[in-house]
């Protein structure tokens, strides 16, 4: 991402919480590694060429299917626009983000601060 800021995409109208912001992400595919997923993904979602950091969290709650792998990412190529499930694409400095649509957007948003300040 870049310093400080982070890339949210705005969820279409036929996501769970449209209109809200999230991170992009996706399914993985059958037979597709983790971290592949999450490139194509993004890329799909933003148009942006991502390199992965080291698993940031897993997040899983009970009674729901989805569990997200999380991963801090750098764009190296690529200029972010919304594409598949996103109508709009923007970097939120942290201090001035969006209604966010999940819960857990904001508790990865919490972690990935603390880590970086643990690295600083």
């Amino acid at each position: 991402g870049r310093a400080g800021e982070v890339l949210l995409g705005r969820r279409g109208e036929h996501t769970r919480q449209p209109g809200r912001w999230s991170f992009p992400s996706g399914f993985v595919e059958r037979g597709e590694r983790v971290e592949d997923a999450a490139r194509r993904e993004t890329l799909e979602e933003t148009g942006l060429d991502v390199e992965l950091g080291p698993v940031l969290t897993v997040v899983s709650s009970a009674g729901e299917a989805v569990v997200l792998v999380v991963y801090p990412a750098i764009a190296y190529t690529g200029t972010p626009a919304a594409n598949d499930d996103l109508t709009e694409v923007c970097w939120f400095a942290l201090d001035a983000l969006p209604e966010l649509a999940f819960p857990h957007d904001l508790e990865i948003i919490a972690l990935w601060r603390e880590q970086s300040r643990s690295r600083a």
